[in-house]
């Protein structure tokens, strides 16, 4: 499969973004989506995830109450709305996809990543 990720941007912090990937060449809804990101000098880490049909989702403690993930199965995209941004949200977002769920950058498949930075 695969995902093109879309809509990062430059903005102040507060401000909200939505992110989506779109995937093509494989069975969207028979894979776990998942929103990573890695933040200048630092590792890559997980954001959320998303079940299959949507109703499970995880979220990293960082992101738990601002960041809301989504996904639209007739249209092949998962979504990640970011309200309230803060600077140290500053990072390169990327999609992932699995049959598998994970926490861990065990996806097999991978977005080419879109820029996120946020400003004071």
């Amino acid at each position: 499969v695969q995902l093109q990720a879309s809509g990062g941007g430059s903005v102040q912090a507060g401000v909200s973004l939505r992110l989506a990937c779109a995937a093509s060449g494989g069975i969207f809804n028979s894979y776990w989506m998942a929103w990573f990101r890695q933040p200048p000098g630092k590792e890559r880490e997980v954001v959320a995830v998303i079940s299959q049909r949507g109703s499970s989702t995880y979220y990293s403690d960082s992101v738990k109450g601002r960041f809301t993930i989504s996904r639209d199965n007739s249209k092949n995209t998962m979504y990640l709305q970011m309200n309230s941004l803060k600077p140290e949200d500053t990072a390169v977002y990327y999609c992932a996809a699995d049959t598998r769920f994970s926490v861990v950058g065990r996806y097999s498949y991978w977005g080419q990543g879109t820029q996120v930075t946020v400003s004071s």
